[in-house]
């Protein structure tokens, strides 16, 4: 009999119940590998669960928003969803990562939650959205110039920017701004395939898409995303 963790429950200021898991000291460093972290959900080693509902509920939440129609309901989405990863834990069998496993058990409680909900997204008819540039045509020479067709304001070299300015907070929120701005359908794409770690072929079955439609939403949303980068970057 597995002994699953048993987290405090909290309720946030919108009435739904969030995680908060009691503090335990720990002798030894936290679980690096799949495996570890498998084993230790499995013995009831509360800690890494409170490490999981730290690193990724944030996340989640964004993901379920994407789905369900306010953020009450994506809250209860995802508690249900740690629900499930500890009731399911014992049946993970490592085909995918923790992490993807994780998210795939998201998507499909917030996809039934939305069906219930009657929030249905046709992702299919958003999938041909248009011819529009990833990068604005004036980024690039005319047809005029020497070298047509090649940049004419060049991105920013990333290497030529200090580390702790990349890796700063600022910089992580920037992105998250940038990422909660795209349209529905790229956000989600972009969701799935960077965040979650989906595969393509899966992104492309979850949501009713052609891998060709995926590839352009996620070249778009993507372009998008550096745009806001660059942006950030050359405000330096």
């Amino acid at each position: 009999m597995v002994n699953s963790p048993q987290p405090i429950l909290e309720s946030s200021s919108s009435g739904a119940i969030l995680w908060n898991v009691h503090p335990v000291p720990r002798r030894a460093p936290p679980p690096a590998h799949d495996a570890e972290i498998v084993e230790a959900l499995r013995r009831g080693d509360e800690e890494v669960f409170g490490m999981l509902v730290s690193e990724y509920s944030t996340q989640l939440l964004r993901l379920a928003q994407d789905f369900v129609g306010s953020r009450s309901v994506a809250e209860e989405v995802v508690q249900d969803t740690w629900l499930a990863l500890l009731d399911g834990i014992d049946r993970f069998e490592s085909r995918s990562s923790l992490k993807t496993w994780l998210f795939r058990i998201l998507v499909y409680k917030a996809k039934a939650r939305g069906a219930r909900e009657s929030r249905t997204i046709p992702f299919s008819s958003f999938a041909t959205e248009g011819q529009v540039r990833a990068v604005p045509e004036e980024r690039f020479q005319g047809a005029d110039k020497t070298w047509a067709g090649h940049w004419a304001t060049p991105p920013i070299a990333v290497n030529s920017v200090p580390e702790e300015r990349i890796l700063a907070r600022e910089v992580r929120d920037r992105i998250a701004t940038a990422l909660d701005a795209l349209p529905e359908i790229q956000r989600i794409v972009v969701k799935l395939r960077d965040v979650a770690g989906w595969e393509a072929p899966e992104v492309c079955k979850e949501l009713g898409l052609t891998d060709a439609n995926q590839r352009v939403l996620l070249h778009r949303g993507r372009a998008k995303l550096r745009a806001a980068l660059e942006q950030y970057l050359g405000e330096g």
